[in-house]
């Protein structure tokens, strides 16, 4: 990650270039910084976890500290998702594992 000289923002590549979204300012790419970046299109998906409420949850993780609030089971299986921004922890869903149903 590269982040603005002029305002501190993080920057983005756009070929040769290196160019803050916030204020504009642009620099060369410094070819040494560029080859230690990690490009998000090579990474797999085999490690996201579904989220659907009819997702089969069977062979998740499983939790024992939560109890469902409808018919009191202490089991659940659950899934993590992302949902605020990436400096807030994400949120845990969870599945009654008696009940098979969202909680």
């Amino acid at each position: 990650m590269q982040f603005c000289d002029e305002c501190g923002s993080m920057m983005h590549a756009d070929g040769d270039e290196m160019i803050c979204q916030s204020c504009g300012y642009r620099e060369p790419k410094d070819q040494e910084l560029a080859e230690s970046f990690v490009s998000t299109e090579d990474q797999s998906d085999d490690d996201v976890i579904e989220t659907e409420e009819d997702a089969n949850f069977e062979g998740k993780p499983t939790a024992d500290d939560v109890v469902c609030d409808e018919c009191g089971h202490g089991e659940a299986w659950y899934t993590i998702k992302q949902t605020g921004a990436a400096d807030e922890p994400p949120t845990r869903f969870f599945k009654c594992q008696k009940r098979k149903s969202v909680a």
